[in-house]
């Protein structure tokens, strides 16, 4: 597995009145998000899932997390619009840390099932996006937007069909009691996605 890891640290001290940093991020647990947020603040930390990139971004805003760990550009896929436009509405926010995350990307389904059998994927719509070869070698499958690709994951686990995957992170398999399908579904072995942490302006960076 690619462990290369680059980190821009802004020369900034991540200091916080808690003694174990909140750090919220879209998704759910297994999210590359998650990932993330432990690579971007070092040592005990709290984790908060959320539905949203805005909801991420309006807890660290708001006081009820100390950081946000958000995706802002994938090397297929390009800007993350979404999270973008989310972090954007708050003048408030300023970003003081990235990290530049290899991306893996894993067909997860249900054991007994095989490609073959899939007739339907779930995902987030920017790892679709990173995908586009997989799919074109498979025309017969639908492709169905998630709101997180830990979230499609879980779902799968829940529905227990056979016909139905998930694209999500290797490791979400055994998370979610799934098996890996396929592997290497990024269109480029070399796929990143850079992260930025997020934290509410200080009067000393204003």
């Amino acid at each position: 597995m690619r462990t290369r890891l680059q980190r821009s640290w802004r020369g900034c001290e991540l200091t916080t009145p808690r003694v174990r940093p909140i750090v919220a991020f879209q998704g759910e647990s297994g999210a590359f998000s998650e990932r993330a947020a432990m690579q971007l603040v070092e040592g005990a930390l709290d984790l908060l899932p959320c539905d949203t990139f805005e909801r991420a971004a309006r807890l660290v805003v708001d006081g009820h997390a100390d950081f946000a760990a958000i995706p802002v550009d994938n090397l297929i896929a390009g800007p993350v619009h979404a999270a973008l436009d989310a972090i954007g509405k708050f003048s408030s926010l300023e970003r003081v840390r990235e990290v530049s995350l290899p991306i893996q990307l894993a067909l997860l389904g249900i054991g007994g099932a095989t490609v073959d059998d899939i007739r339907e994927v779930l995902s987030h719509p920017m790892a679709l996006r990173q995908c586009t070869r997989f799919f074109a070698a498979h025309p017969r499958i639908q492709v169905v937007e998630a709101h997180d690709t830990a979230g499609a994951a879980r779902l799968v686990a829940i529905r227990r069909d056979p016909t139905v995957a998930a694209i999500a992170a290797p490791w979400a398999a055994a998370q979610y009691g799934l098996v890996q399908l396929a592997s290497g579904l990024e269109d480029r072995q070399d796929n990143t996605t850079t992260f930025a942490l997020m934290r509410r302006r200080t009067a000393a960076s204003a």
